[in-house]
């Protein structure tokens, strides 16, 4: 916890000004800290001209000395509305091959609001332990009452690893919960094993703009924290007969209170299949050349009942909405059949691509890149093309 030293203070509000928290006031010239929104950064400490803060770690601090206290693999079970995120069932079921590799158990952290059912799902797709927290407070989704929740979880059972998805959801509460414990977190990992000599989680990710993968371990703080992109993982087949402990846990009183108040929830609704969920998706990349040849890429994917993809180069360029784009600052797909149209293919790119199981590429540089990784390749002029195989659909299907 933070501590002021009162001998020391003068209440100059330097520290104050600083905390990007509010979690410190000035009152009677003197400086208060308000314990539960101090995330302990350290900012206040060394910007004091006083030497009058000082953070105290408590005994949950990690040390490399007492690493072996920490076991277990975490997998927080995302939901919306009662559903389950599909990026849960896949982080399960690479979960249940890390827990096997370190002989430990899996258990799935399930918070929501009258969602109990959704624990035994969990159960039937590989967790040895459901630990569900049901609360109304968990109906909307907040980041500190979310984030304060698996933090005060994960100092009581001290698991090894905890994995969540890079989601809009991850992305925002799970870096909390890291700082909160004090450990490291990778985002975005593609890749995940144990390095079995010393028990460490290999966390593997696209670093430097896409341009390599880097492999991230963190060696001395328990727990390893990474989030993981949505359709990376295969999903492992439920089981029929599922055996987990499921454990209504409760939760101090003081963890369901939020600064934050969400009034409504808005679902974005858009025209045709969602990419994450698409059976077929078309790609516009550079190569279509202008706004007014996506309308090659429309009519093809409208005949096939795909969703329209982009890449950056494509949305930058304005010729398709931002959340169409696919890769590294996209999103992540894995289709069944994928067609790169004047998709060059940028390791950028590939990263959000590579679970398709089929995959197209329609390009005229017999040297791009797509080509490596394609099922099928075409070489040609996208723009000659397309309206190709649009009349060939056309004559096959019968239609005029």
């Amino acid at each position: 916890m933070l501590e002021v030293n009162v001998d020391r203070c003068i209440g100059c509000g330097e520290c104050e000004e600083v905390c990007s928290f509010g979690a410190i006031a000035v009152n009677h010239d003197i400086a208060v800290v308000d314990q539960d929104s101090c995330t302990m950064c350290g900012t206040c400490v060394d910007t004091c001209p006083e030497d009058a803060l000082t953070l105290e770690r408590g005994d949950d601090t990690r040390k490399a000395s007492d690493l072996d206290a920490w076991r277990g693999v975490w997998v927080v079970a995302e939901q919306r509305n009662g559903e389950l995120a599909t990026v849960t069932y896949e982080l399960l079921g690479k979960a249940r091959g890390l827990a096997d590799d370190l002989g430990e158990p899996l258990t799935a952290i399930l918070m929501g609001h009258e969602i109990g059912e959704r624990a035994t799902d969990l159960a039937s797709h590989g967790a040895d332990r459901v630990l569900v927290v049901d609360y109304p407070a968990f109906a909307t989704f907040t980041d500190e009452v979310f984030g304060n929740t698996l933090a005060y979880l994960a100092r009581q059972e001290r698991p090894e690893i905890i994995l969540a998805g890079a989601t809009s959801m991850g992305r925002s509460f799970i870096p909390r919960v890291a700082t909160v414990l004090e450990t490291g977190l990778t985002a975005d990992c593609t890749e995940l094993s144990i390095r079995k000599e010393d028990r460490a989680l290999l966390q593997t990710r696209p670093a430097f703009g896409g341009n390599l993968m880097a492999t991230i371990v963190c060696p001395n703080h328990r727990p390893q924290m990474a989030t993981v992109r949505p359709h990376v993982f295969k999903a492992q087949p439920a089981t029929t007969s599922p055996t987990a402990e499921i454990i209504n846990v409760n939760i101090p009183e003081e963890l369901l209170k939020s600064k934050v108040k969400v009034i409504e929830s808005v679902q974005e609704q858009a025209e045709g299949p969602g990419l994450t969920d698409a059976e077929i998706i078309i790609t516009a990349g550079r190569g279509m050349e202008n706004k007014k040849n996506i309308a090659l890429v429309e009519e093809l994917a409208e005949l096939m009942g795909a969703a329209i993809g982009a890449s950056r180069a494509a949305t930058d360029a304005g010729w398709l909405p931002e959340r169409a784009q696919i890769g590294q600052t996209g999103v992540t797909v894995s289709p069944k059949l994928y067609i790169g149209c004047g998709v060059s293919g940028a390791i950028q790119h590939i990263v959000g691509i590579q679970g398709a199981e089929i995959i197209v590429a329609i390009n005229k540089d017999p040297d791009a890149p797509l080509f490596n990784l394609a099922t099928y390749g075409i070489v040609g002029d996208v723009k000659v093309i397309l309206p190709l195989l649009v009349k060939r659909i056309k004559r096959e299907r019968g239609i005029a």
